[in-house]
């Protein structure tokens, strides 16, 4: 009976897949085998308003397919499953029936907007993915209700905070249509305490005394703008992790946790002196949120390996939550296994409408090549650039990542400084930061500007190198890539650890062959001496000579820029595509959806032991960090 389920669970409005006709699985095992013997005579591209009335007769509605080819196929997977399981067919017929219709997403703080909102605090790459990741959601949900024969408008919710104080951003409307979409909307929700609603932002660290209440006022929002519970709810960071939870708990509704990255393996031993960071960054907290959150959830997307367990060197991000203690508070034995089946690797892409290769002419932004040239060439010292191209004829190494001592820039600056082969056959360009100290409030980034200036003067760099400001233009970073490319140059990811990589997953995209640490997700995407190069950025002088050599040999054999250049993308359409991405998380909605639903898994056990750790630690907890009022 749970295999009957399958396929009628997925009643809504209207019937679905099976009516009353089938009881039993004989009678659907009977059944599948009149209607696939009446298919196999029609044409593979007959409409299924052709032969939906002879279906419904033996018990079949709407749902398995637009044609009678995909019908066909659909219902010999289902026979297949019922005479012989194996999990390669059920994963794929699940992928097929039709389960997700309304989504969630939640990303709580920050300033979430779709302009003006890069560079503000808070606020940065997860903003990038979310709006690549419902964008292409979107388009592969549409594509599997028309391919399962439907008439259903999918929606998407991405459910983030209003900010009243919106600092010249849409963050203070309430509901703002997704560009590029039809049926994808931010929705924002207030803050709201005993003292009303919170105007200004607050970081990511101060938001947990409100999650409470932002969970029940996000649910009453969201049912009221999808006239039902969703389908499925995903959460992004800490925060929205923790929200997912308590909304998923309460509507019985499939969860995605989604981590982007946890604080804990990001500070060393951030849990053993806890209380030294409480004040600041309120871990205890977070951590706590981060198990509630981790152990709840359905399923968990990474989008490496090692964000789970690791390398033979470092410790995965989940892998160090599986035993610490926080001394004084509390001792975690067994706060998640890494072997459990609910954690996938699910990389994400480019957004290909920016993001495309520099050989596709016709798409080419040439308009923007002249503001390219400025930026890069201009002999003018600014505010914005600083330092010289002298030889145009040169390729272009290029970088472009946060000023921060992890992302490495000045590592990249050093190393090029030092290493006399690469100064004579490449310019170095990188886009970081600020130029001007007087500009920055960041300590760190402070000390990294000064590094650079210091290095400019006293490594001689002008002429050969070339410092710009951090760029937001999305569309002009794009042709930017596309234009290092045409002048057979190459990215550098330096970075002494990069959880994943979207950088190289642009440039790669774009078609420049790329160079990025060995430390951390760039590893996994890589192949090395493929589709790109590992560095090590521990080891610089290593790592100068095998860009020197790249160089030497390109300038020896031109193809050899090509080949490297090819496999990158090739690589990139075998893995890390959007579509791929968005393929693979429908599945895996309706695999542990499925497996929610017909097995009653509520393992009630957890779930009552997760209930009296919110209670009785996490909401203590919470009233240890003060409560933000407005100016």
């Amino acid at each position: 009976m749970k295999l009957l389920k399958i396929v009628s669970f997925s009643l809504c409005s209207q019937p679905l897949m099976l009516n009353d006709r089938i009881q039993s699985i004989s009678r659907l095992q009977i059944q599948l085998s009149k209607a696939e013997d009446h298919i196999s005579k029609l044409s593979q591209e007959t409409p299924f308003s052709e032969f939906e009335y002879a279906l419904q007769g033996m018990g079949f509605e709407k749902g398995w397919g637009d044609t009678a080819g995909r019908v066909l196929e659909m219902m010999h997977l289902l026979s297949d499953i019922l005479q012989a399981p194996d999990p390669s067919s059920l994963e794929k017929f699940l992928g097929m029936v039709p389960m997700v219709f309304n989504v969630v997403i939640l990303s709580p703080h920050g300033y979430f907007g779709q302009a003006n909102v890069l560079g503000l605090p808070d606020t940065g790459g997860q903003v990038v993915y979310i709006l690549d990741q419902v964008r292409a959601l979107e388009t592969e949900m549409l594509l599997r209700i028309k391919r399962q024969g439907l008439d259903i408008s999918p929606s998407i919710l991405i459910v983030t905070r209003l900010i009243p104080d919106a600092k010249g951003t849409t963050c203070n409307q309430r509901l703002e249509r997704v560009s590029g979409t039809e049926h994808t909307h931010i929705l924002r929700v207030p803050f709201r305490s005993e003292k009303g609603i919170l105007r200004k932002w607050i970081s990511r660290f101060d938001v947990w005394p409100y999650l409470e209440n932002y969970a029940q006022d996000a649910a009453s929002e969201i049912v009221g703008e999808l006239q039902g519970v969703p389908d499925f709810i995903i959460g992004n960071y800490s925060d929205g992790n923790l929200v997912a939870s308590l909304m998923a708990h309460r509507m019985g509704v499939t969860q995605c946790t989604i981590a982007h990255a946890l604080e804990k393996t990001k500070y060393p031993d951030s849990d053993i002196y806890w209380k030294d960071f409480d004040n600041k960054y309120h871990f205890s907290c977070q951590f706590t949120a981060d198990l509630i959150a981790m152990n709840n959830a359905d399923f968990i997307i990474t989008s490496t390996y090692q964000e789970i367990a690791g390398t033979k060197n470092t410790v995965g991000q989940y892998e160090s939550h599986g035993a610490f203690t926080l001394p004084g508070l509390y001792r975690v034995v067994h706060g998640i296994d890494v072997f459990d089946p609910k954690f996938n690797i699910v990389s994400p892409g480019a957004d290909m409408t920016i993001y495309f290769p520099y050989s596709e002419e016709t798409r080419r932004l040439t308009a923007l090549h002249g503001s390219i040239e400025e930026m890069l060439y201009s002999p003018d010292q600014t505010d914005e650039h600083v330092g010289t191209l002298s030889d145009r004829s040169k390729p272009i190494l290029f970088s472009m990542a946060r000023l921060d001592k992890v992302k490495n820039i000045s590592g990249l600056v050093e190393m090029y400084s030092k290493n006399t082969k690469l100064r004579e056959l490449v310019n170095l360009v990188v886009i970081a930061g600020n130029i001007d100290v007087n500009k920055s409030k960041d300590r760190e980034e402070i000390v990294e500007i000064e590094k650079m200036h210091n290095l400019m003067k006293n490594y001689k760099l002008d002429g050969q190198f070339r410092w710009i400001t951090a760029q937001t233009n999305r569309a002009r970073n794009g042709e930017l890539y596309r234009y290092i490319a045409d002048t057979r140059g190459a990215f550098a990811q330096p970075a002494f650890y990069e959880a994943f990589g979207l950088t190289v997953v642009e440039a790669m995209t774009c078609g420049l062959p790329t160079f990025a640490t060995c430390h951390g997700g760039p590893a996994e995407i890589i192949e090395h001496g493929l589709s790109g190069f590992h560095i090590d950025p521990y080891h610089p002088e290593q790592a100068g000579n095998i860009m020197a050599d790249f160089f030497e040999r390109c300038k020896e054999d031109p193809n050899h820029w090509k080949k490297v250049s090819d496999a990158g993308l090739q690589r990139i359409y075998e893995r890390y595509t959007w579509k791929i991405y968005s393929e693979r998380l429908m599945t895996l909605a309706g695999v542990y959806g499925f497996w929610k639903y017909v097995s009653k898994l509520e393992r009630r056990e957890t779930r009552r032991y997760l209930e009296m750790f919110y209670i009785l630690k996490f909401r203590d907890l919470v009233k240890t960090v003060p409560s933000t009022a407005d100016d």
